[in-house]
């Protein structure tokens, strides 16, 4: 069965005209019950970890900081919310839904967070909309127990994985690929194991090639025993943050090519969900979608 991580927590409430999207969480696990994609069976609500586990990737100063709500406020800015105890509890509540989301997808191949993909969190501080690198973090969990040794993370989220890139450069047992916007934010970019730059306005066929000719021969060369994959909505020509300019059918199929391309290989994957910034919500929401009910239909 499809394990998918949802807690009432990550439609957290910004301030009135914050551009972050946080109904979408709410929204889309309501969509998927309604549509009958996933019934309440499907979803378990994670909870607070262990800090010991937070700790094997960010720095005491910095978790202590976020949770005393200490941070200096240059640093807080970096992040881009207005920090709060809650918004803390919730960052660490995404990161447990990664983490035990690992443990369903050993058992059944994939497992999903409807939050997550906070890969702009370094190990020592935070940036865009990022405070915990859930993923990053749920890697060294199963390091940690003994369960995966080689880990590829898949990040096809519009903007780079510079937090994550950050965190295991140098560390041979995690390979780092990120494909992205050529011209998008962070404008600084870190050195991933491998970058794949998309220029502005590519379209589907430019990404999609890409993406096709890339991924089954890294997995082949990397022979990972578990994968992560970020699988941000915001590649759409519709997304406010994203200049890629790809259709919704192309990121459809984009996840389609993922997941069959994972199960031929039968490694176990954690997704989640990364960015979607389309001024429609209920745009975000589809694209969203998709990538549950491309799971459910060729993982089940």
């Amino acid at each position: 069965m499809l394990k998918i991580a949802y807690h009432p927590i990550y439609k957290y409430p910004l301030p009135e005209g914050h551009r972050f999207p946080m109904e979408k969480y709410d929204l889309l696990q309501q969509q998927l019950v309604y549509e009958g994609t996933c019934s309440e069976e499907n979803f378990f609500e994670p909870s607070l970890p262990l800090e010991k586990y937070i700790l094997q990737v960010h720095t005491e100063e910095y978790v202590n900081n976020l949770k005393k709500l200490t941070l200096p406020k240059k640093e807080a800015r970096k992040i881009g919310f207005p920090l709060s105890e809650k918004l803390i509890t919730r960052g660490q509540i995404i990161a447990d839904g990664t983490m035990k989301g690992c443990e369903f997808a050993l058992n059944n191949g994939i497992a999903m967070n409807i939050a997550g993909g906070t890969h702009h969190s370094y190990t020592d501080h935070g940036e865009g909309f990022c405070i915990f690198n859930d993923q990053a973090i749920a890697t060294r969990y199963l390091q940690s127990k003994g369960l995966a040794k080689k880990i590829l993370i898949v990040d096809l989220d519009v903007h780079q994985g510079n937090g994550t890139a950050e965190i295991f450069k140098n560390d041979d047992s995690v390979f780092t690929f990120s494909m992205h916007g050529a011209g998008n934010y962070p404008f600084k970019k870190e050195t991933s194991d491998l970058d794949i730059a998309v220029p502005d306005g590519s379209g589907d066929s430019f990404y999609l090639s890409k993406l096709k000719e890339t991924l089954p021969s890294l997995i082949e060369d990397v022979q990972p025993d578990f994968i992560f994959y970020l699988s941000g909505v915001d590649i759409l020509e519709t997304d406010k943050l994203g200049r890629l300019k790809c259709t919704i059918d192309g990121c459809k199929e984009r996840d389609q090519f993922v997941f069959e391309t994972i199960l031929d290989y039968e490694i176990p994957v954690q997704v989640s969900m990364g960015g979607g910034y389309s001024p429609d919500i209920k745009v975000i929401i589809d694209a969203h979608a998709n990538t549950f009910r491309l799971a459910q239909s060729i993982f089940f």
